[in-house]
């Protein structure tokens, strides 16, 4: 395994990070353990989940994801060998299950969080991060910002020092956001900046081949402001795995199983897949290995958030971090973006 740092901390995590959205939905409580074994033998000490998880999100599994991984620290003892990172959920008229409002709220993170470290069967949650924005912005499949009306004000301010009142009393050590834009990430950072208010680790956002709109605004903030980013769908919900170019149903692939989960199923996510099949054939890799190598060799990447349903995908991702990609290749990689840009905003 490799490992850094989060930014700004010495808490070191591996650059492989295991996602678990699929504990409580895809994989039952027994896969999902099985999962957190076999990744802490590889060297996986960095665990991402969020109180809405499993996905797709709904009441009846609302919450399992954190008590499966709850069982397994009842379980294993383990906690103390893994950095965990959870999230608490913004804005969304279809979540008024979880909790009265669904907004950023000193009472809502209070509940939020209590909640979470409850399901988690722990006191202290070492990176917690904001799932998306309050305000309306271009997050979740959009490519560019458009006005729209906004009853939005700001309250980042108060917010960071909510959360500021929790990492005083040690329910948690670290803040990061998620599916943030430019303006969102450097609006919080300006509040540490000039009211010493907790400084944000990381930022969450869709990364992989089909999708490197992080490479604007967002990456040169995280290099001059030491921010990491956390990349997450860098399969693509499998399709860059290449399992979708052989004709193959494959019935269980989440974007069978979850139809309106579209954002990797184009035509033209399907045509650049299939020229980085190409390219890895070519240069003697599988798919997966071009496409996880070649985030992990980003300079803004802290750690590469991988799922999977199957011990077998388990096993091939995380194996994936002992390849690295010449400079050829990484330039045949870059031929294919220009013609086909970001087909999975």
């Amino acid at each position: 395994m490799k490992y850094t740092t989060l930014p700004n901390t010495d808490v070191k995590v591996s650059k492989i990070c295991l996602g678990t959205m699929t504990f409580g939905e895809q994989n039952n409580e027994a896969e999902g353990h099985a999962q957190m074994d076999y990744a802490l033998e590889r060297g996986v000490n960095f665990f991402d989940t969020a109180e809405m998880y499993s996905i797709p999100a709904n009441e009846k599994t609302y919450g399992s994801t954190e008590k499966i991984i709850g069982s397994w620290f009842k379980k294993s003892g383990n906690r103390d060998k893994i950095v965990l990172a959870s999230k608490i959920a913004g804005p969304n008229p279809n979540f008024t299950y979880m909790r009265e409002k669904n907004d950023f709220s000193a009472a809502s993170i209070k509940y939020a969080l209590d909640n979470s470290l409850q399901r988690l069967q722990t006191d202290y949650i070492d990176l917690y991060q904001l799932h998306w924005p309050e305000r309306k912005t271009n997050y979740f499949g959009q490519r560019g910002f458009s006005l729209q009306d906004d009853a939005w004000e700001d309250n980042i301010h108060e917010v960071l020092t909510t959360l500021d009142g929790f990492v005083k009393e040690g329910k948690i050590k670290h803040i990061g956001l998620s599916n943030e834009n430019a303006w969102g990430i450097m609006r919080f950072l300006e509040e540490n900046k000039y009211n010493n208010l907790p400084r944000v680790k990381t930022i969450q956002n869709p990364y992989s081949l089909l999708n490197r709109l992080f490479e604007g605004a967002s990456s040169e903030i995280c290099f001059r402001e030491n921010v990491g980013l956390l990349a997450y769908s860098p399969m693509g919900f499998g399709v860059l795995s290449g399992k979708f170019l052989t004709g193959e149903s494959h019935p269980k692939a989440r974007i069978n199983l979850f139809p309106q989960y579209t954002r990797y199923n184009s035509a033209q996510c399907t045509e650049a897949t299939k020229l980085y099949h190409d390219i890895a054939v070519k240069n003697g890799l599988t798919l997966t290995e071009l496409a996880l190598a070649f985030i992990e060799q980003q300079h803004f990447l802290t750690s590469t958030i991988i799922g999977a349903t199957t011990m077998e995908q388990l096993k091939e991702n995380i194996d994936t971090i002992n390849v690295t990609l010449s400079a050829d290749v990484l330039q045949e990689i870059n031929k294919v973006q220009e013609l086909i840009p970001n087909p999975a905003p």
